[in-house]
């Protein structure tokens, strides 16, 4: 019997169960996939608390995998029996050994790249680039302030910025992440809870302001972000664990024609080829050494609870992984 992760009503961590599951059959356009390791996301938590809604309880949460293909349905192409794959965005349920997931949506992985570090980097490092090349025009030189830089994400996008000539000052919110967001590539780190960041930034950039800023923490960031762009600066917020942002007067943007945009993932990579090249151009950016992608820890299936803690308590610096 296999087994999985399942909410019957949403809450704390502990609302998290393990439960047998039957290995189902596969249905038109799908695969069967035996998970190898399941990537651990802050988005989980919106889903347990109930933020996101399910689309049924009870439920399988996880939105990330990697895995060997077991068995496809008969109409499936491009996709065989012993691909190994990874996966994000689409449907819920990657807190389990074995899952059917759309065969359409799956990525084959290189033999460069690892289980683990697939795992720990698909969704994060799709999302870096698509904030770091595609949500915001950026050139060599720009400086840009990066909320949670020791994040997931945030590590990923420092990397990679480092790399393309890019200027990451980068907030965080305890001392013990100042040092890994600097390991990154950030050239300056702020302690938002206890540092007006504002005016460490006017001081960084002698008055003039970032070219964008990258903001995943929401309520607690939002409005002070606004602050320190540029004029004609880019304001991209792409998650909110501080609480939802405040209602925007488009008037707060006119006397520095500022812009805001809220990227998400699924639109940057809803088609087959804009997935495979994005997974492609992150693939290379690890086999060349410019990306570390952990994880930097791991959890069993059975930890899942305490490993939903220490998502809420911050206790992750970069990514980690489950190993079901």
């Amino acid at each position: 019997m296999e087994r999985a992760a399942r909410i019957h009503k949403y809450g704390a961590p502990e609302a998290l169960r393990i439960e047998p599951i039957e290995v189902p059959l596969p249905g038109p356009g799908e695969a069967l996939i035996r998970h190898r390791a399941i990537g651990l996301n802050f988005v989980e938590v919106y889903f347990r608390r109930g933020m996101f809604p399910v689309p049924a309880l009870p439920a399988v949460l996880g939105n990330e995998g990697v895995g060997i293909v077991e068995a496809v349905d008969a109409g499936v192409t491009g996709i065989a029996v012993g691909d190994r794959v990874v996966y994000a965005d689409g449907p819920l349920g990657a807190y389990a050994t074995v899952r059917l997931y759309p065969a359409d949506q799956l990525v084959r992985l290189p033999d460069t790249i690892s289980d683990d570090q697939a795992a720990a980097s698909f969704l994060r490092g799709v999302t870096a680039r698509m904030l770091l090349k595609e949500a915001v025009s950026l050139r060599p030189g720009d400086t840009v302030l990066f909320h949670a830089a020791a994040g997931g994400v945030g590590l990923l996008f420092a990397q990679w910025a480092r790399a393309l000539g890019i200027r990451v000052i980068g907030t965080v919110s305890h001392d013990a992440k100042v040092e890994a967001a600097y390991r990154a590539g950030c050239f300056a780190v702020i302690n938002y809870t206890r540092e007006d960041f504002v005016a460490r930034v006017h001081a960084l950039t002698a008055g003039e302001g970032v070219a964008a800023v990258f903001d995943g923490v929401g309520q607690a960031t939002f409005l002070k972000s606004l602050e320190i762009l540029r004029p004609r600066g880019m304001l991209a917020v792409f998650g909110k664990t501080s609480g939802e942002p405040p209602a925007l007067s488009p008037f707060l943007l006119a006397p520095k024609s500022l812009s805001v945009t809220w990227p998400i993932r699924p639109v940057y990579t809803a088609s087959r080829e804009l997935r495979e090249a994005s997974a492609a151009d992150l693939f290379d950016a690890i086999g060349q050494g410019i990306l570390d992608v952990g994880p930097s820890r791991s959890y069993g299936l059975d930890d899942i609870v305490s490993a939903h803690h220490d998502l809420e308590q911050r206790k992750i610096i970069g990514a980690a992984v489950i190993k079901p």
